[in-house]
């Protein structure tokens, strides 16, 4: 088996991007699965051509990409991609759509196929503050969500696809009163759990990780 795994350069500001320290963390096998990583610019459009072009080259048979989520206290496995690209800060090359369709003849939204709950169960029991995510915003993140996953049903349907957001990394949060953080071992710890799972569940656990808000 074959995972590639993205993650964004730094943006709005920041000086790194944990998803970017993060991959470049990760080993280059995973119980017997290749562990391909490819860095991808925070740019609309431009990022979904990047991980296409990687998907071209190693024909992975899944995607799981990464970003910066500010704020969140814990590794977030997202559910679904929405058809909607909302910038509230400019991407980084000043790109600023507003209710704009990333794919004008993709479906609203597409829900993504990695084996969400069972990556959230390996996370915790590997003692890694983790859950699932009903949005991904409708930034850059959310636009590779729902790009990839909608690339994986026009040209590659047997590729599964997901998207984990991820805290600050401590040095991030410094200056940042209150704001949540998490280190990079820890990132990665969970990271290599989550990919465990996905190599262990063709299908998804059911196991109740809903939200009421």
């Amino acid at each position: 088996m074959k995972i590639l795994v993205t993650g964004f350069d730094p943006f709005g500001g920041e000086s790194v991007n944990p998803a970017l320290e993060l991959i470049k963390q990760l080993p280059k096998e995973i119980e017997g699965c290749e562990i391909i990583t490819q860095e991808v610019p925070t740019v609309f459009h431009k990022s979904i051509q990047v991980i296409k072009a990687a998907i071209d080259l190693h024909h992975p048979d899944a995607v799981l990409s990464i970003g910066q989520a500010g704020g969140r206290p814990d590794m977030t496995v997202e559910r679904v991609g929405i058809n909607c690209d909302d910038a509230r800060i400019p991407d980084n090359e000043g790109n600023s759509p507003v209710d704009a369709k990333i794919f004008e003849d993709g479906d609203d939204a597409y829900l993504l196929t990695l084996p969400i709950k069972a990556m959230v169960k390996e996370m915790q029991a590997a003692g890694i503050p983790a859950s699932v995510s009903n949005t991904a915003g409708t930034f850059v993140c959310n636009h590779v969500a729902y790009g990839v996953a909608y690339l994986a049903r026009k040209y590659y349907p047997k590729m599964k696809t997901g998207f984990m957001h991820i805290p600050y990394l401590p040095y991030q949060a410094a200056d940042k009163r209150g704001v949540a953080s998490m280190s990079l071992e820890s990132l990665k710890t969970g990271t290599i759990a989550a990919i465990k799972a996905i190599l262990v569940n063709e299908k998804d656990i059911e196991m109740s990780f809903g939200s009421e808000h």
